[in-house]
């Protein structure tokens, strides 16, 4: 069978390595069925093709696409190189991909450079409530999905129209576009489909003095995060691998 591809943004081993095992258990893989890419500590491979895997799916981190040049990380910057690189080809095949977070900045930063600011609509940590658009409710990855749900989000950035060529499946009340689609087989998700209460508090703590919170906000903050009972999510990231996983 042929394994997704899974790439990785976030340069804090424990929160890396969180987030790919909550993409594993949420999307119902197992290890063999995944090649995982740290981009903090490797590069693709020179000779990756997306004829080798099933999908690619983008994990989140603690990067902007919309800092400006001279004021980003190294390596964060390194890693948003690389996975723009990717996306032309991605875009261009439609070939499967779930951006999960950051990776909605990618696409539309992508789509339309400039569209992805902190304007508008960053989210602090927390829950939100989500609606399925008209256009989501039809939307085979929708199957199973409630048409109002919670999610858990975290961002600082967001795409502030609808990105050129891509369809509005999920809205929020705080920041409107939870996900889009471009073609038939490119999705992405400001929210994190892969979260649970659990995982919230591993980021909470790693991210404390991030610029996400207030630092003496972390204590109350795991508390909401773990007194919410949110799975309609993952069934998204579920959906996803059973609809483009092959022999």
């Amino acid at each position: 069978m042929k394994p997704f591809l899974i790439l990785q943004l976030r340069p804090e081993t424990e929160a890396s390595d969180d987030e790919f095992h909550a993409i594993l258990s949420k999307g119902g893989l197992a290890d063999t069925e995944v090649h995982r890419i740290r981009l903090d500590r490797e590069d693709l491979p020179a000779d990756l093709s997306l004829d080798s895997y099933s999908g690619v799916i983008v994990g989140g981190g603690p990067g902007c696409v919309s800092d400006a040049p001279e004021g980003k990380d190294p390596v964060e910057a390194r890693i948003e190189a690389v996975i723009l690189a990717l996306m032309p080809d991605i875009t261009a095949r439609d070939f499967p991909y779930m951006g999960c977070c950051y990776g909605i900045g990618i696409l539309g930063h992508h789509l339309s450079p400039g569209s992805v600011t902190k304007d508008k609509y960053g989210e602090p940590v927390g829950a939100v409530n989500c609606w399925l658009t008209p256009e989501g409710k039809s939307d085979p990855l929708m199957d199973g999905i409630d048409s109002h749900f919670r999610a858990f989000v975290g961002h600082k950035e967001a795409v502030q129209t609808l990105p050129p060529g891509t369809v509005h499946l999920v809205e929020g009340e705080t920041c409107p576009f939870q996900m889009l689609r471009l073609g038939q087989n490119v999705y992405a998700t400001q929210f994190h489909p892969e979260a649970d209460g659990d995982g919230f508090e591993t980021r909470i703590r790693i991210y404390r003095n991030k610029g996400y919170f207030p630092p003496e906000d972390a204590e109350t903050l795991i508390a909401m995060c773990q007194a919410e009972d949110i799975h309609m999510p993952e069934r998204i990231l579920r959906n996803f691998v059973a609809r483009y996983r092959t022999a």
